[in-house]
């Protein structure tokens, strides 16, 4: 307690948790798996997605948008995906970062000081490794990403001074890489090697990741 202008004793105020949001790109049609959409794909009894998408809610990120695209409307009836945002992807097909921007853009105007960004595609990343990389957050203008040994990846942290610029630089399947390796320098390399597996789902033979 500290004592008042008054003499009495106030309690501390409590320290105000920074917003990040979660941000699950699920609007891929699985074109070299077939066509299935890989939001769809079964693991553990349920959508894949909904795994992916309770990883950033346990990782400590409000709001969570989920971006949807193909197979949109079997993914909006088939998956549990409480206290998440659903955003459509008209464009889905045209790339991966057709889906980042659609999801940047919905979290305009949320307070959201950074994001948390994660790929459906990815079963071995759960909430750990989500609050690992949360928690390098500092300021809006920070930049930190997941390392497997040597190797960045998925979730990556983008402060929201950032959103303008990856959005600009985000096309076809490329996502944020051509940004992050302009801004390598600045990013916080954060080792997620002992609690997660950045494999991801891209052919039939991968989908052994799902047993």
């Amino acid at each position: 307690m500290r004592p008042s202008p008054t003499g009495l004793s106030e309690a501390p105020k409590a320290t105000r948790r920074p917003q990040v949001a979660g941000l699950l790109l699920a609007a891929g049609g699985g074109r070299r798996l077939g066509g299935r959409p890989k939001a769809l794909l079964d693991f553990r009894g349920r959508p894949l997605v909904e795994h992916a998408a309770r990883a950033l809610l346990d990782g400590g990120c409000a709001p969570v948008h989920v971006v949807l695209g193909a197979a949109e409307d079997d993914v909006r009836a088939g998956a549990h995906l409480p206290g998440c945002v659903l955003v459509p992807n008209p464009d889905w097909a045209e790339g991966m970062g057709t889906s980042l921007r659609a999801g940047l853009d919905s979290l305009a105007g949320t307070g959201a000081q950074a994001v948390v960004v994660a790929l459906v595609d990815q079963p071995g990343i759960g909430a750990d490794a989500v609050a690992r990389v949360r928690a390098a957050y500092a300021s809006p203008s920070g930049l930190a990403s997941a390392a497997y040994g040597e190797r960045r990846g998925h979730p990556v942290l983008l402060g929201a001074d950032h959103w303008p610029g990856v959005g600009e630089a985000a096309t076809g399947d490329r996502g944020a890489r051509a940004y992050l390796r302009r801004h390598e320098r600045e990013i916080d390399v954060v080792d997620c090697s002992d609690i997660a597996a950045p494999d991801d789902i891209d052919t039939p033979e991968d989908l052994t990741l799902l047993d």
